[in-house]
């Protein structure tokens, strides 16, 4: 190619990018859904080993794979009990049906074509990839609406689709088998967030009101950010004339569709006065706000401070009717000191990112430290167009908000880095389009940005690179191990995989179905892959089960007999150097489950041989009651 022909050539690329660009602008749907397609795809294939192998590695993602089974199988829409954990009472979970209706039509669908056992397998791996597809959905409505009319404007939904690759944790709440309820909360909320700046009042109302309202009836991990997505509302209509038009539809189907939700899908047990649900405090404390916001909407107040004072009052007085009348709810889970000491303080998720390791720290925060400097530039970009300009803040403002969350507990992570998408794809397409369309200058400032933003995208494959680049470069190195410290911590990995795979667990059917004692981190996958029952899994609401199994292995081995029968219990099976064991041991040196590890094993306790070709990384034991001490 001359330099005669470049600018023909020019030309022409203009002219079809153009095209492309209106077809890509009217068809933006379909081609979400096959950039969705290819990311199902991809993931399949990549975890096609857990698909196969039923690898359900939380223990929520167990229970919702028993609970949906025990439906299909005739237990009742409004009774989710778990009647295989601590039978024959069973213990009670606190989620609703919503989240399993995906899951069970998946289920039928492919038991219409394949054998049971691989039509539950497939199912598993696809319902926890449609959320996604909300989710990319709410990426692209939020991205066009904060890149306006801008050159290039129509492809930076694209940054925004493409983006939750890089938040790997995030990411990880919509991965095959994944089938628990936070992948649904978490694009409900990006959902909220897209109606919330929505230039049409009336749609955006209705679609952040009744999201917010399907997350509740999910759960209610997410009311923080339900609360600060209303906060927003009613901060726009204080400071906007004539912002009332949104929130007089949002404070309705908040209400409306929060009470149907109830009708719809409140358990047995959530129709009493509990605050960890949907339950009947939620219905009047959300019908409450949302009389209010519709109140507030109507009333002829023309001054922003006059807004300011009514929505004060208003809301004071919905906050006064809360904590008047449950107070217990401000505290999340409503569980004794005694259990918050020994079992709750002891989970990691529960703990803020300050006392994380930092191979896990920075990767997470990558993306919402880009996220904050593209907020901030953004904000600096558009500080004369005021429209844009609130958008930006109220993404923004829910971005730091889940940020801060993080200080508090580290299951904020994958909230925190998917509220980061928006302002931080805004940047990395402001990047890219003054790469093509910016003076000399400006394009080698914008491709050095662009290569840092791809950088930080790949963090966490990157993060292990930079950082034995950097030892080797400087000299420096990291103090090593005790070999005893790596043979304990490889031995705790080991166990925590074999303990919980359907192989080693599978065995177990051999004999007739029973109660079996174990750790309450394993009882969930036991009920998932055989046919017995546990004694507990790690849900607050059965919080005298789960003092009863720590009080029965820190105690001394004559008290654990009374507790396994209280709990109707024919085995125990321990799995020597599972995570939970080993706090067990650490905690009471002189507890019966350190001397089982010591090798100290009662004489009421009588070995059972399973028969298979494989070594079991368990032992399982028959507790005789009638032995003597």
């Amino acid at each position: 190619m001359n330099l005669q022909s470049w600018p023909a050539f020019r030309a022409r690329a203009s002219h079809w990018f153009a095209i492309l660009t209106a077809y890509a602008d009217r068809h933006w749907k379909w081609l979400t859904f096959l950039i969705w397609i290819a990311i199902l795809v991809g993931m399949l294939v990549d975890r096609w080993p857990a698909i196969h192998w039923l690898t359900l590695s939380d223990t929520d993602d167990n229970i919702r794979f028993v609970q949906v089974k025990d439906w299909l199988a005739g237990q009742g829409w409004y009774d989710l009990r778990q009647y295989r954990l601590d039978p024959p009472g069973g213990a009670n979970i606190h989620w609703s049906r919503l989240v399993d209706i995906p899951l069970a039509g998946l289920m039928l669908f492919f038991r219409a074509f394949v054998e049971q056992d691989l039509a539950d397998r497939l199912a598993c791996a696809i319902a926890p990839l449609l959320p996604l597809f909300l989710l990319m959905l709410s990426l692209r409505s939020i991205a066009r609406r904060l890149a306006g009319d801008a050159v290039g404007a129509r492809w930076a939904w694209l940054f925004a689709v493409l983006a939750p690759l890089a938040a790997q944790m995030g990411l990880g709440m919509f991965a095959p088998m994944r089938i628990d309820h936070h992948g649904w909360q978490l694009a409900l909320a990006l959902t909220m967030m897209a109606g919330l700046i929505d230039r049409n009042w009336l749609r955006g109302g209705v679609v952040a009101g009744v999201s917010s309202a399907l997350s509740v009836a999910i759960g209610m991990e997410m009311i923080v950010y339900l609360a600060a997505g209303g906060a927003l509302v009613a901060l726009r209509w204080v400071f906007r004339d004539g912002a009332g038009r949104r929130m007089l539809p949002y404070g309705l189907s908040l209400a409306g569709a929060t009470s149907l939700c109830y009708v719809l899908f409140a358990s047995y047990d959530n129709r009493h006065m509990v605050c960890d649900a949907i339950s009947p405090i939620w219905v009047a404390v959300f019908g409450a706000a949302g009389a209010g916001m519709v109140l507030l909407s109507r009333l002829p107040l023309r001054l922003w401070w006059q807004r300011l004072i009514a929505g004060m009052i208003v809301g004071g007085a919905v906050g006064l009717f809360f904590l008047l009348n449950w107070p217990q709810c401000l505290t999340p889970y409503q569980i004794s000191p005694e259990l918050q000491q020994l079992w709750l303080a002891n989970i990691r998720e529960a703990k803020p990112i300050t006392a994380q390791a930092q191979s896990l720290v920075v990767p997470l925060m990558a993306l919402p430290a880009v996220g904050l400097l593209g907020l901030l530039w953004a904000l600096w970009e558009l500080r004369r167009d005021s429209d844009r300009l609130w958008a930006f803040a109220t993404i923004g403002l829910m971005m730091l908000f889940s940020t801060a969350l993080l200080f508090w507990q580290l299951r904020a992570g994958p909230a925190a880095q998917l509220l980061a998408i928006p302002p931080a794809a805004w940047a990395g397409w402001r990047l890219v389009t003054a790469i093509f369309t910016g003076s000399r200058r400006v394009r080698i400032l914008a491709g050095i940005g662009t290569l840092l933003v791809g950088a930080i995208a790949c963090a966490y494959p990157l993060y292990p690179q930079v950082i034995a680049l950097w030892q080797q470069a400087t000299g420096t190195k990291p103090k090593p191990w005790r070999p005893s410290a790596i043979a304990r911590t490889d031995a705790i990995k080991k166990a925590n995989g074999r303990c919980r795979t359907l192989p080693a667990l599978e065995v177990l059917d051999q004999l007739p179905p029973a109660t079996i004692f174990t750790m309450v981190d394993l009882g969930p996958r036991i009920i998932a892959t055989t046919h017995h029952s546990a004694v507990a899994g790690p849900y607050h609401r059965n919080g005298a089960t789960i003092l009863d199994m720590h009080h029965a292995y820190d105690g001394p081995a004559d008290a654990f007999r009374p507790i396994a029968a209280k709990h109707h219990a024919t085995y125990l099976l321990v799995c020597p150097n599972f995570p939970e064991g080993t706090i067990y041991q650490s905690r009471s040196p002189r507890g019966f489950y350190a001397d089982l590890m010591r090798g100290t094993i009662p004489a009421w306790l009588q070995p059972v041989t399973l028969k298979t070709a494989m070594t079991l990384p368990y032992t399982l034991y028959r507790i005789d009651y009638s032995a003597p001490r």
